[in-house]
């Protein structure tokens, strides 16, 4: 009976104790070796390690058969590693405020274009806030990623004296002003804006209205400064600038204002989206473009030869400069920058059905 009446009991506790008892500790996933992918590719190690370090002395064969072992296996190469038989990590940071503005999108897939040629994958971090702080923790973020350098896509202004990036880290800055502390790549905003202006003054207008971009905006600033520096210079009169924040809407408004204005024959946006606005604006108000007024924009969207009518627009070769980011960024981080330190993209006019002589 005491046997019996125990076994039950002894039952239970086991139960319970396998109940109570901890977890074992999951085993870490081992990644497959350097040495698993030499047998899978029937090559040795000493292959695989050329491969993985981007060296050009493989044959394409060879470096094919390892790269489709690779990820067959799953194999992730040691970052730190390779950085210590090459002195590189293999990688490139870019810093953005907009990726969703026309020119920064662009900028960015050239940037990884190039990038990817050259050997290097990219590393992006989108920053919402325009201020420095902002910018120097994206910087210190990509900097634990292990980036090699890092591309500084600033369109907005800073307070670029007091901006203090690290003094290590190779840096290219696109679209912005560093007071030539940096290398810099950035279009000729002057060259570009004297052209449409100049185009729009001697078609016969007898001045030139303007709809700027946003007043923390380089682009902006340099396009507004131009756009006034050559109307005066030409004699014309000289009305104060509509300013916008890039978008259709923002155009479409300031459109409105200058529709309702007789004398306004000649209207030069900074850039295509607020000259699209524009456009539908003068439409609403029974305004023929270009027989009654002319419109142009900046950037030569690859939707602007489809609007009505099409737009004259100044060209921006966006992959030009995401390329030239690259180059300067690979000659600091190979130690053979010796180029100039900034880059200066020309931009050129493309004249379209949007623009013709004032009417008599």
């Amino acid at each position: 009976m005491c046997a019996l009446a125990m076994g039950p009991k002894r039952r239970r506790s086991a139960v319970a104790e396998k109940a109570t008892r901890a977890p074992r500790s999951r085993t870490p996933r081992k990644w497959p070796s350097m040495a698993e992918v030499a047998a899978e590719a029937g090559v040795s190690s000493q292959t695989v390690s050329r491969v993985a370090n981007n060296h050009d002395n493989v044959d394409a064969t060879t470096r094919a058969k390892v790269l489709d072992a690779m990820q067959a296996l799953g194999y992730r190469p040691n970052a730190a590693a390779r950085a210590l038989v090459t002195g590189k990590f293999g990688a490139l940071g870019v810093v953005s405020f907009d990726v969703g503005a026309h020119g920064n999108a662009r900028t960015l897939a050239a940037i990884a274009d190039a990038a990817r040629e050259a050997g290097f994958s990219v590393n992006f971090m989108g920053i919402r806030a325009q201020t420095e702080a902002a910018v120097q923790q994206a910087f210190r973020h990509l900097m634990l990623q292990s980036v090699d350098g890092i591309v500084l896509i600033e369109s907005q202004m800073l307070d670029t004296p007091s901006l203090r990036l690290p003094p290590t880290m190779p840096i290219v800055v696109a679209d912005g002003d560093t007071g030539h502390r940096y290398p810099n790549v950035d279009f000729d905003q002057a060259r570009g804006t004297r052209s449409v202006v100049a185009h729009l003054l001697e078609m016969g207008h007898r001045t030139v209205h303007h709809v700027s971009g946003p007043r923390d905006s380089f682009a902006a600033r340099r396009r507004a400064e131009t756009w006034e520096r050559t109307v005066v210079a030409a004699g014309a009169p000289l009305h104060p600038a509509i300013y916008g924040d890039w978008s259709a809407e923002s155009g479409y408004l300031a459109g409105r204002t200058l529709a309702k204005i007789p004398d306004v024959t000649a209207v030069f946006a900074a850039n295509d989206q607020m000259a699209l606005g524009v456009l539908r604006a003068m439409h609403e108000a029974g305004r023929e473009v270009p027989a009654e007024v002319s419109v142009a924009g900046f950037d030569d969207v690859p939707e602007a030869r489809f609007f009505q009518p099409p737009l004259t627009t100044v060209h921006q070769d966006f992959d030009v400069v995401g390329r030239h980011c690259v180059t300067l960024l690979l000659e600091q981080i190979e130690r053979r920058a010796n180029g100039p330190h900034r880059l200066a993209v020309e931009p050129t006019l493309v004249v379209r059905a949007s623009t013709a002589p004032p009417p008599a």
